[in-house]
């Protein structure tokens, strides 16, 4: 990225991050290359840009959350599905994420998800460009970050989602058509 802030690795624990237009200048040219952090990656990026290091006051990796693990046996039975659907707002309130296991979801199905998720990371930039988009409503899209220009530093991490919610969804079979032939296609 043209005029992008680079941080030395021997000073980036002494940095420490202000909001200034030069820091929010930062993160707009991140986006618009619509590359995402691979895209960093794959361009060969030395050091990490400013606009994601964290201060080091930062707590994130201070806590001791763990992973609620929410076993799914015996959803089918009514008082069960009560105490499932209790742990995971616990979950959702206290941390946000946790883990579902007796799903019942094919592992294969899982495997084909993960591979897919590789086969779309290594589309080549300009493929991948076209399904950039901070707009929620579209079937499937890729960023870097939901809330990139609201957090206090970037996190070093893309994402992508499929939406399937028939009332979300502006052109579902179009996009999820043509994401689902350029994922094949790389197959």
């Amino acid at each position: 990225m043209e005029g992008e802030m680079m941080v030395p690795d021997d000073q980036m624990p002494e940095l420490q991050l202000t909001a200034n237009c030069d820091y929010t200048k930062e993160l707009k040219d991140f986006d618009d290359t619509k590359a995402g952090v691979k895209g960093l990656v794959d361009a060969g990026v030395q050091s990490i840009p400013r606009i994601f290091v964290r201060p080091t006051d930062d707590n994130l990796f201070k806590s001791n959350l763990q992973l609620p693990v929410i076993n799914l046996e015996g959803i089918n039975i009514a008082e069960r599905r009560k105490g499932i659907v209790a742990e995971i707002s616990v979950a959702a309130e206290n941390g946000g994420f946790f883990r579902l296991v007796n799903h019942s979801i094919p592992e294969a199905v899982l495997t084909e998800m993960i591979d897919g998720v590789a086969r779309f990371n290594e589309l080549e930039i300009e493929e991948k460009k076209e399904f950039y988009t901070r707009d929620v409503t579209k079937a499937f899209l890729f960023n870097s970050k939901y809330d990139l220009f609201k957090a206090k530093t970037a996190n070093w991490t893309d994402t992508m989602c499929c939406d399937y919610r028939p009332n979300l969804i502006t052109k579902p079979k179009q996009t999820m058509i043509t994401t689902e032939v350029k994922l094949r296609k790389n197959k």
